[in-house]
């Protein structure tokens, strides 16, 4: 169960990502503060990036597992795993995107579309970490 949870939670997190990036929700303001066209995007080797962000994704939701396992006394729920993901992405990965950004000039907007995805996803694959411990 341990392998399937995390490969579980790294389509997921992939899956959510194909929707926030679309044009549907986020995609086009991502795409404009990058200032890429649609053109940039489509020279891009989408298998590769594809592949690659999912197997990181799993790898994130490895480390996930790790802090979630870490309460060996706390009853493991989805809700649980939710709180973990959720500290998770507030406090280590959006904080590590913020410094990045500051330094790198990038705008806010783009911050709370990057970061906000990484909170959403890690939040979302902690509790299905948790739900199938």
């Amino acid at each position: 169960m341990f392998w399937l949870s995390i490969v579980l939670a790294g389509i997921v997190a992939w899956g959510l990502g194909t929707l926030w990036y679309s044009p549907v929700l986020f995609g086009k303001a991502w795409q404009n503060e990058l200032g890429m066209t649609d053109e940039d995007l489509q020279g891009a080797n989408m298998p590769l990036i594809f592949g690659s962000s999912f197997v990181l994704m799993c790898v994130m939701m490895m480390g996930m597992t790790f802090v979630i396992y870490a309460h060996a006394e706390a009853e493991r729920t989805f809700v649980h795993g939710m709180f973990h993901g959720l500290m998770t992405g507030l406090f280590y990965v959006a904080t590590a995107l913020g410094i990045n950004y500051l330094y790198q000039r990038k705008s806010l907007k783009l911050y709370l579309i990057d970061a906000g995805y990484q909170v959403a996803f890690l939040t979302i694959g902690g509790g299905i970490l948790a739900a199938f411990a």
